[in-house]
């Protein structure tokens, strides 16, 4: 698997290599960061802000780490994603680092974006592609089970929260055999936007 960067899009969204461009939207799109990014493992975060953790995911990005996206929508970024830890010999990668101003919440945006980048990633040769996320946010567990993920199960102290003790992190997944099924499932609900 190689995955290629560069913008993708559709009716919904249009996802745009992150960069210094994109940070005035996402500063206005992100509003209180320590509320909307409250699950988020970022130590960057809570310890220099928003400016600094987008800052240090677009040197992911110049590194070949992360590939981190801007998601634009109406012509204003309005959150992001990402994919991260690319593993090209088994042929995986995780879809992460994802938030979306309160405005685009449940509409098109989550699932259209999850599509361009699912289907990305298995053009691109995937074998797996990877959701994960706190043990402890219903709303994003339930959002990553609504768009066809299976559910694999919680790992234990996977990572240390910099406020203070152990995030627990809910899995899920999506294997080259089972995405058109997905597929077909995200083009239906996405129908039903329009």
């Amino acid at each position: 698997m190689k995955l290629e960067y560069g913008p993708l899009a559709n009716a919904w969204v249009r996802l745009e290599p992150l960069d210094e461009r994109h940070k005035a939207d996402l500063r206005e799109a992100i509003g209180e960061p320590l509320k909307t990014l409250r699950f988020s493992p970022s130590p960057q975060l809570y310890h220099d802000g928003f400016e600094a953790m987008v800052d240090w995911q677009i040197e992911q990005g110049r590194a070949g780490r992360w590939q981190p996206y801007a998601v634009v929508a109406d012509g204003r970024a309005c959150g992001q994603s990402s994919f991260i830890n690319p593993r090209e010999y088994d042929g995986g990668v995780e879809i992460g680092g994802t938030w979306y101003a309160e405005r685009v919440r449940g509409g098109p945006v989550n699932p259209s974006c999850k599509l361009l980048l699912m289907r990305h990633a298995f053009a691109c040769g995937a074998e797996r592609v990877e959701l994960k996320t706190d043990s402890e946010n219903a709303h994003s567990r339930a959002a990553i089970l609504k768009l066809g993920t299976a559910f694999e199960g919680i790992h234990r102290h996977h990572m240390r929260r910099p406020w203070g003790g152990w995030r627990d992190t809910a899995w899920y997944s999506v294997l080259r055999e089972e995405w058109p099924a997905v597929e077909t499932k995200l083009e239906a609900r996405l129908a039903a936007f329009g």
